[in-house]
């Protein structure tokens, strides 16, 4: 897996950097990663400049623009909820594969709005294939769990996706204020939930009409969900 840093030097003709022009580019990088996290995918390059502490020159002088830093910054979160799905679905226990899994993908999700909004499909372009593989390995890891009698299966996998991005909560609800740790809260109901304890339900019929490759559809917008 190529890092952010190494994307974006890639993209330099020539010599080898200096070892200046690649500290610039390291701290663009934490800084596009921590705004993106606070701020979103809004963040703009005079604010990702600023907590580098380098100029608008400089910034522009170490990468092509904005969105092409944010683009490689989420390519590098998506990789690790990539390469976590990878460890997961080696995993001889599926149920365990699923839930490291779920856990590292939910705490990403939260600890990141601007990770949290290109999963939802707003803002940063060119990111289709590895949401792509992300839901390709979703999928394989319900499979997984359901075929070993660990996950319900009346439940289908889409719905697991939608579960799994609504675990991450508002920090705000009726006057209640979350705290750190009430995404891992949630997590634990919604697994709790998902756990087989009934090895006779019968398959989902699922209400999902698949989009090109069954492998990495995505949910129709005209389905409704099951009453």
């Amino acid at each position: 897996m190529t890092n952010a840093v190494d994307r974006l030097l890639a993209g330099e003709a020539g010599q080898p950097p200096r070892a200046d022009a690649r500290r610039n580019v390291e701290r663009l990088v934490a800084a596009a990663r921590s705004a993106l996290a606070e701020v979103g995918v809004e963040v703009t390059a005079q604010e990702i400049a600023q907590r580098a502490g380098v100029g608008k020159g400089t910034f522009y002088r170490r990468v092509p623009s904005r969105e092409t830093l944010l683009q490689v910054v989420l390519e590098e979160v998506l990789d690790e909820m990539i390469s976590t799905a990878d460890r997961a679905l080696a995993d001889p226990d599926a149920w365990r594969g699923f839930t490291d899994f779920a856990s590292v993908y939910v705490r990403l999700r939260a600890e990141s709005c601007g990770a949290n909004e290109a999963l939802g499909g707003a803002g940063i372009p060119g990111l289709d294939r590895l949401l792509a593989e992300i839901r390709t390995r979703i999928r394989h890891l319900v499979e997984a769990a359901q075929s070993a009698g660990r996950m319900r299966r009346d439940i289908a996998w889409q719905d697991v996706a939608f579960l799994l991005a609504g675990v991450s909560t508002d920090s705000r609800t009726i006057g209640l204020q979350a705290d750190n740790d009430q995404w891992s809260r949630n997590l634990r109901i919604v697994l709790a939930g998902l756990a087989n304890h009934d090895s006779c339900d019968p398959p989902a019929e699922s209400p999902w009409t698949p989009i090109g490759n069954t492998a990495s559809a995505a949910p129709s917008s005209a389905a409704s969900p099951r009453g």
